[in-house]
This record gives C-alpha cells, structure tokens and sequence, in this order.
C-alpha cells in the first residue's frame, strides 16, 4: 500500500489538491475531518479540550466554537502546542482507522491529507510527500480574500505553522500553486501519473491482496512441504 503525504499552508490550495485526488477516484483521509470528529460533543477530545480552554469556547449547542478555538491558540504559541499535544493521540488514532478501513477494502494509494504532517512528523510513514506551495505574499492576500479577516491576525495564523519554503525543503514533490487553476490541474496531472505508478514489492506486500498472496503462497508451500514428506514417509 502506498500512502501520499498531501501538506502545504493555510491558503496555500491543499484542499484544492485534495479534492483533485477525491474526483479521480484516489481515496483521501483529512485529518481536518478527524480532528472534527475528535471535537464532536461528548467525544473523548472534546471532554479534554473543554476541560482546558473553558465552556466559553462551546456554541449554545454544546458543540466546539472552533472559530473562537482557534484566535486563542493561533495568537499564543503555547496554547497552540498544548492543544496538540491533547488532542494528537485522538486524530492519530482516527487516522489510522481510517487507513486501515481503507486497507480492508483494498485500496493500493491513498492520500494522506495532514496540515501538520511534518510537524506531526507523520511524513515518516508516507513516501511520497507533496507540498502545495505558494510564495507569502500570494498566502497572505488569497487568506485575506478568502476569509475577510484583519491582516493581523492572518498572518498571526500563518505564523502559527511552518513556513511553506521550509516544507518545501522537505518534500519529494512541490505542486507550484500560484498561477491559475488550469496551471494547478496541468500540475496535478502529471503528480496523479507519479503516484499511481506501479507498487513497488515493498508497496505490494503490504497492501491487502499482497498480504493474501502472501499467505497463499506460505499455504500452497506448507502443502506441497507435508506432501512431499508424507510420500517420503511412504517410500521409507
């Protein structure tokens, strides 16, 4: 099995991609859905993170404000990282499912979609990784048009994570995201040929018709192994 890391910045058109890999039938686990599922009321993160930050950050229907959530950890450093550190054990676990459910059904790629995968250091179990990049100013002005917020506390938000130009350092493939939406699908096209390449005989062995032809294999050689000993046995 084959599992893409898909990261980049707020802004930077991640989602875009992602969607991209939805439409042509590459199946996408997004952490962003995991994470909402970790803060659903009544859920084992959502108990934790109202425990710490207070009931002021829950709508009147008892749901997470995650808006109100985010200003506060987004402009303190430290609360940022401690609300990882509560609910990092949640969405890694909500990831795996995920893969794993997607593993029974045979699935040989998937799309990793994480915006902390590095951060996370989860693009240790992904190869390759991707970066939708684009430079900071085109970052700060799509953010500024696309959520109509101060340009403080925009850049407050893409402060918060590491620099795309950084990410970009660290990636096996960077998808260019600052020309038009036709110059992203060009892109995309010839991404969607380099990770959909035939597995490797790693990649296989651990996709689910690798580990039955695996064991087949094992069974088929267990058989011919007590055949042949039980003829010797007779010829003895």
């Amino acid at each position: 099995m084959r599992i893409v890391g898909l990261t980049g910045g707020i802004a930077s058109g991640k989602s875009t991609v992602s969607n991209l890999f939805k439409s042509h039938d590459v199946p996408v686990v997004d952490a962003d859905i995991v994470a909402r599922e970790v803060l659903r009321k009544g859920s084992g993160g959502w108990k934790k993170v109202v425990a710490a930050f207070g009931d002021e950050i829950l709508l009147e229907n008892g749901e997470v404000n995650r808006p109100s959530l985010g200003q506060i950890v987004f402009s303190d450093p430290d609360k940022r990282q401690f609300l990882n550190r509560l609910l990092a054990p949640y969405i890694s676990r909500g990831i795996f499912w995920e893969i794993l459910k997607l593993w029974m059904k045979g699935y040989k790629v998937i799309v990793l979609d994480v915006p902390l995968l590095f951060e996370a250091k989860m693009d240790r179990f992904t190869k390759p990784v991707i970066v939708v990049w684009v430079d900071p100013e085109t970052q700060i002005q799509r953010l500024l048009a696309r959520d109509k917020s101060g340009e403080e506390d925009a850049r407050n938000r893409i402060n918060a994570q590491m620099s795309l130009d950084v990410k970009r350092g660290k990636a096996n493939i960077v998808i260019d995201n600052t020309g038009s939406l036709d110059d992203l699908n060009q892109q995309f096209l010839k991404v969607l040929v380099e990770v959909t390449w035939p597995l490797t005989w790693t990649e296989f062995s651990c996709s689910r018709q690798g580990v039955f032809t695996i064991l087949a294999s094992v069974a088929s050689g267990l058989v011919l192994f007590v055949k042949a000993f039980n003829n010797h046995s007779r010829t003895s």
